[in-house]
């Protein structure tokens, strides 16, 4: 009978967690395309959520009036220079096709003397020139083939972009949500966790907060330091669209060690073109000014706050960005940082296990041999 009993229970429970496994499976199936949306949108929400509450509870808005405005106010802040972005791009696209196509048409296609002296791929570039604007038709003609043949990635450029604004938006709406009923989410969350793990989630869920929010400001604010230091190298620079410049190196700069590749690229150009002078103030300024930004702010913000090495912050923003994409920048370091939390609170619990069989430490410092040692030196003693 109890034999009977243990079989009908055991069948039970794998029915049970069967059923648990194919509902997981299926919500993630039904979630998948928001998971990155909404973990933006959570780490907008806790990073600003001071913010919020400035206005459910200082200015005695409510929490859907205050979680508008919120909003509201991130949608501009992200909207306003991304379609800015965009405009000027496409007029700088469009500027360079034209002006490209025009040249081919009059056979006067051309690049710097410095890239036709280069020692290896010199010469290939002068024959590649002289075939484009000795036939300029014929050039015109095989360029048309050539996009008419890779339509294709132009639709699947179409696909990411659209898809990327569908992410924001789902972001957007989702970050109203977060605000509104944060606080009640974050109880449950901690709840559930603590229900599994114990109270020690406490200390987790803290490391969690603090290391994404050092993260956030550390990165952003480098990120927007580098940006306006270099959007002013730009314009003094006589650089060509240095707005768009500033927006480009504010994206990249997000990456840690990103920036010297736009400023830098940016200072190749104009040795290039001939401006030399401009060339080389804009390499010293971003050497010596852009570059130190990085060097300082991010350092002293992350590690400043979290207590962990600036080393373990960098690989798992970099290990967070090749694993999960742009949000790993986010991710990675705090995933790092549970880990690091649950390491060091190992060691913490076991540290009198691991050294005290081996010495005992006295109030003035000094060091008593092992109980076996005491016990040879007296059996020498008593002989």
């Amino acid at each position: 009978m109890i034999e009977h009993w243990t079989k009908e229970f055991i069948i039970q429970r794998l029915l049970a967690i069967t059923l648990l496994a194919v509902l997981f499976i299926l919500c993630f199936q039904v979630i998948q395309f928001f998971i990155v949306p909404a973990l933006w949108a959570a780490i907008l929400a806790y990073v600003t959520f001071p913010v919020y509450q400035f206005f459910n509870e200082k200015a005695r808005f409510s929490s859907g009036v205050s979680a508008g405005v919120m909003t509201v106010s991130i949608t501009l802040i992200i909207g306003i220079p991304l379609v800015f972005g965009l405009f000027i791009l496409q007029q700088e696209a469009v500027s360079l096709i034209s002006n490209l196509i025009y040249r081919i048409r009059v056979g006067y296609l051309d690049v710097p003397e410095s890239i036709k002296d280069l020692p290896i791929i010199g010469q290939q570039v002068k024959d590649v020139l002289w075939r484009i604007n000795k036939n300029p038709e014929e050039t015109l003609e095989a360029f048309r083939v050539w996009v008419q043949s890779h339509l294709y990635y132009g639709k699947v450029a179409l696909d990411v972009v659209l898809s990327s604004l569908a992410k924001l938006g789902m972001a957007l709406m989702t970050l109203f949500f977060f605000y509104r009923d944060g606080t009640s989410l974050i109880r449950q969350i901690r709840q559930a966790l603590r229900n599994i793990i114990g109270n020690r989630i406490d200390g987790y869920i803290d490391s969690v907060g603090t290391t994404t929010r050092a993260v956030v400001y550390g990165i952003g604010l480098t990120a927007l330091a580098q940006a306006l230091l270099a959007g002013i190298g730009y314009y003094f620079a006589g650089a060509p669209s240095p707005i768009l410049l500033t927006i480009v190196t504010f994206i990249i700069a997000l990456i840690p060690f990103g920036t010297p590749f736009v400023w830098g690229g940016v200072s190749i150009w104009l040795l290039s073109q001939g401006y030399t002078a401009e060339g080389i103030g804009l390499a010293l300024w971003g050497t010596l000014v852009i570059s130190w930004v990085d060097n300082l702010i991010r350092p002293i913000v992350i590690s400043g706050a979290t207590k962990i090495p600036f080393i373990i912050i960098f690989i798992g923003v970099l290990g967070g960005l090749t694993a999960f994409g742009f949000v790993g920048l986010f991710i990675g370091p705090v995933v790092l940082a549970i880990g690091l939390a649950v390491w060091r609170e190992w060691i913490s619990n076991h540290k009198n296990e691991v050294f005290a069989p081996k010495e005992t430490i006295l109030d003035d410092g000094k060091l008593l041999a092992s109980a076996n040692e005491a016990t040879v030196d007296k059996g020498n003693t008593d002989t």
